[in-house]
């Protein structure tokens, strides 16, 4: 296997048209590298000229050392991680693909992390030196690896065994492919079917609003974190470059409820990657008449996935929030199935507390 670092229209290029997550697509690379704080590389591996894995890192260096992350810290991104696409439908060369990859990248980071280390030392140019080499040491005190894989990837083994922690976490996918509106919404418990009877019964309209209804629905969940005095990392101006960026694609839409004044009642930002669609922001507690609204919002969501979608290969969609006992009360309701995904990172108690001077504690 050849492994080398892509250029973003190369990586475009290569990717596959399902088993990826959103933040995969070039557009929203493109505007993770430029808010972000950390170099965004991205890697391929190939068999001839036939890309068979892709893996796209974040880089970031500090006076303590350096950490390697896929996705990037305090970027809202849920999932990031390898996508592979071997050729092959047997077994034993799936594992092989996975393995090589695996190994040439965690090599590569490891040379690019050792060179930039030494050409500062030495105040070198890095053309000067390109030949000298490294390796990623997984132990390293001076080293952080996180990386919280997509749900296609679900083979995380050749990490482990290059010394990293591998755990399962949680998210709510619902299947909606070749279901009827109508068969979904039998599908929620009782509880949730009377709670979207009478949201519907209230003078309430949802409707998609595009930009502006991404700005209320931010401004919305920024207040809420703020009045749990929890931090809220993202910033509108990244909010708004991404939600542009993919709602030209047709890929994010934002569903606001407002009452019979026009008033904004509550929201949810929805992303779209080809094969599922994203609860990604929003979504807050809200009240109207004694009824609450949220769970209509995501019906109307649903709703047009089966009936309107805007990427017409959109089959499920993820609820988020399958790994807070208190949120799972409610989003178990909605009949989803439980999908696991796995975080990857080094392990010790040195990196529990690199992680948070790195801001990788959510």
């Amino acid at each position: 296997m050849r492994v080398e670092q892509l250029e973003l229209s190369e990586w475009e290029s290569a990717l596959p048209n399902d088993g990826i997550e959103v933040f995969h697509l070039p557009e929203a690379l493109k505007v993770l590298d430029r808010h972000s704080d950390a170099e965004m590389k991205l890697f391929g591996g190939f068999k001839g000229q036939q890309p068979i894995a892709l893996l796209p890192v974040f880089v970031q260096r500090k006076a303590v050392g350096s950490a390697v992350t896929s996705p990037p810290p305090g970027m809202g991104v849920p999932r990031l991680g390898p996508i592979l696409m071997p050729t092959s439908p047997k077994r034993r060369k799936q594992e092989k693909v996975n393995n090589e990859f695996t190994e040439s990248v965690l090599e590569q980071v490891g040379t690019d992390l050792d060179l930039d280390e030494r050409l500062a030392d030495a105040g070198v140019e890095s053309s000067v030196a390109e030949s000298v080499l490294g390796r990623l040491d997984v132990d390293s005190r001076l080293t952080l690896f996180r990386m919280e894989c997509n749900a296609a990837y679900g083979d995380p083994r050749p990490y482990a065994w290059g010394n990293l922690r591998v755990e399962p976490n949680f998210t709510y996918f619902l299947n909606l492919e070749d279901r009827s509106a109508n068969d979904v919404r039998k599908s929620f418990s009782k509880s949730l079917r009377r709670e979207i009877r009478d949201a519907e019964d209230l003078d309430v309209s949802i409707e998609t609003e595009g930009l502006s209804g991404a700005r209320d629905v931010f401004e919305a969940t920024e207040e809420r974190y703020a009045e749990q005095d929890e931090p809220f990392p993202l910033t509108w101006s990244y909010v708004r470059d991404l939600f542009e960026a993919l709602a030209e694609q047709d890929r994010a839409r934002s569903y606001v409820a407002r009452d019979a004044d026009g008033e904004y009642l509550s929201g949810i930002t929805a992303l779209y990657s080809n094969d599922c669609a994203y609860f990604w922001q929003g979504g807050a507690k809200a009240i109207y008449e004694g009824t609450a609204v949220n769970s209509l919002i995501h019906w109307r969501l649903m709703k047009d996935i089966i009936e309107d979608p805007p990427v017409e290969s959109v089959t499920q969609y993820d609820l988020m929030g399958a790994n807070t006992e208190r949120l799972c009360r409610y989003k178990a309701k909605f009949g989803a199935d439980l999908v696991p995904y796995y975080v990857v990172e080094s392990p010790g108690a040195a990196m529990n507390v690199a992680k948070r001077a790195y801001q990788l504690v959510k």
